[in-house]
């Protein structure tokens, strides 16, 4: 009996995770897998069209940046996400992992922040305050320099 409840409890657990080796990064915060498409919780990159400043003031597609940031991590191995929730777009909310071939296993939205290429959006499942403070610490990603919050930038180019 205490076999079937694991069974049954796993099986509940692998309709709300996805992974796949064909990952398609649509911008530095979404990905699809298939036909899921995943917007990473917790996190906001730039826009995939957004500029952003180096400290010089010359303008540079941090946008892009990020999505090739993200694309690069990817790149490690194999994906897998957790869902925790669906987004207002019906885009699967998740936290997601790649497993690259010695093993590691990296929280991609964690590391998209930790590198400077993401901001931290609060939510109840996730904070990765300490990895935006550590970004912003060392310049990293868009703290090189300045940026508009990807939130500010969407409603002012609406």
């Amino acid at each position: 009996m205490k076999y079937l409840v694991c069974l049954l409890i796993g099986c509940l657990y692998a309709v709300n995770a996805f992974a796949a080796q064909n990952v398609h990064v649509v911008d530095g915060d979404s990905l699809e897998m298939g036909k899921v498409r995943i917007r990473l919780e917790g996190i906001d990159a730039p826009e995939y069209y957004q500029d952003c400043r180096y400290p010089s003031k010359k303008k540079y597609a941090c946008g892009l940046e990020a999505r090739e940031f993200l694309q690069g991590l990817v790149e490690q191995g194999r994906v897998t996400c957790v869902e925790r929730d669906l987004d207002r777009y019906k885009r699967s909310l998740c936290t997601c992992y790649v497993t690259n071939k010695i093993g590691e296993k990296l929280n991609l939205n964690e590391e998209m922040v930790r590198a400077g290429w993401a901001v931290v959006y609060k939510n109840k499942h996730s904070d990765y305050s300490a990895a935006e403070a550590e970004a912003k610490a060392e310049k990293r990603g868009m703290w090189q320099g300045k940026f508009m919050k990807p939130q500010l930038y969407r409603i002012l180019n609406k």
